[in-house]
């Protein structure tokens, strides 16, 4: 059953609003190893392009999707590698801006101390990304995909959170499908009333929800706090939600349907590196599916096994795998393993 329909006919499959980081992770290679040890001490750093939507833009990409991107990065430098990058891959860049007033590119430096336990740096203040402003959106830009995807972080300041409330606004008139990425980062944010009152209000126009649980619970906590998944699941499709997915990390993910089914799968047994990165991979990966037309247990499939692989990763954007790659990966886990316990 398809639970949302897309219109066949738009241009780009998927537009992503929201921020475009770099990330230092330390070296691992043959010659370099500067993994699991104290940041303080790492000397070598690898650079990507980073952030949650950037990330999942290169992801669904990899699967031969049309993606587009709004977003405003550093007039510099670092600005010109991630539109090259993004160039490279084939993401459309038209929409992406340049700040005005000496807004930086967030710049990410991960600590990995052992596959475990791993965290990250962050420099923002002056983010570039934030300073997207309701000029920036283009309404023809937004009818001309499927999908429109808002990551959460875009609401933690103005003007980025207009501009992004303006976005969904459009797309609900125009039928661009809304996937809002609650995408919860601690950064930026003022107190927890502010993160659930703009979470929600795109959370209300969104068609596809997708979160952690406690992403869930800042987006509720000025609706009703204390809900289970369940709960959660009917209340958000009590407007316009289709599809609400809520991850649990180890102990896997449901997606809850519109027709009062739920669907589970559990994360395939790897030894990871990091303990970030695997969330983008599933969202590409479970959004190829719905565009592809599967069930709903084969879209949290590919997309567990995509989130798998990444945690593997020293990166969250470059190692994103092709179709191909992950069938295999599924193919070869089912082999040794055996089926994944699955709830349907």
């Amino acid at each position: 059953m398809k639970y949302v329909e897309f219109d066949e006919s738009r241009k780009f499959d998927i537009i992503l609003l929201g921020r475009v980081a770099i990330d230092f992770n330390p070296a691992y290679s043959d010659e370099v190893k500067e993994d699991f040890k104290p940041l303080k001490k790492v000397h070598y750093f690898e650079k990507f392009v980073g952030g949650s939507p950037a990330n999942i833009a290169c992801g669904v990409t990899k699967h031969g999707l049309k993606a587009g991107f709004i977003g405003k990065i550093s007039d510099d430098q670092f600005g010109d590698y991630v539109t090259d990058y993004f160039n490279e891959k084939g993401i459309d860049t038209s929409h992406i801006t340049r700040a005005q007033h000496g807004e930086k590119i967030g710049l990410t430096f991960t600590e990995m101390l052992s596959p475990s336990e791993s965290s990250i740096l962050m420099y923002r203040n002056m983010a570039a990304d934030l300073q997207l402003s309701v000029e920036d959106i283009d309404e023809d830009y937004i009818r001309s995909a499927k999908i429109l995807l808002i990551s959460g972080t875009a609401l933690c300041e103005s003007p980025s959170r207009e501009a992004a409330i303006k976005a969904a606004m459009i797309a609900k008139r125009v039928n661009t499908k809304i996937i809002f990425d609650i995408d919860y980062r601690a950064y930026n944010w003022k107190n927890p009333d502010e993160i659930s009152i703009y979470y929600s209000i795109v959370a209300k126009e969104a068609d596809i929800i997708m979160g952690s649980r406690e992403e869930f619970n800042l987006t509720e906590k000025l609706i009703q706090e204390g809900m289970n998944d369940i709960e959660s699941a009917r209340f958000w499709m009590g407007y316009h939600a289709k599809i609400v997915v809520i991850k649990h990390g180890m102990e896997g993910s449901t997606a809850y349907t519109c027709d009062g089914r739920q669907f589970s799968i559990k994360p395939f047994p790897v030894k990871a590196r990091k303990g970030f990165g695997g969330g983008d991979g599933y969202g590409a990966a479970f959004i190829y599916g719905l565009l592809s037309g599967w069930n709903i247990q084969d879209c949290l499939e590919f997309g567990s096994a995509e989130a798998s692989m990444m945690v593997r990763s020293n990166n969250c954007s470059e190692d994103l795998p092709t179709t191909e790659e992950v069938r295999r990966f599924i193919d070869a886990e089912k082999k040794e393993y055996g089926e994944m316990i699955a709830v349907q």
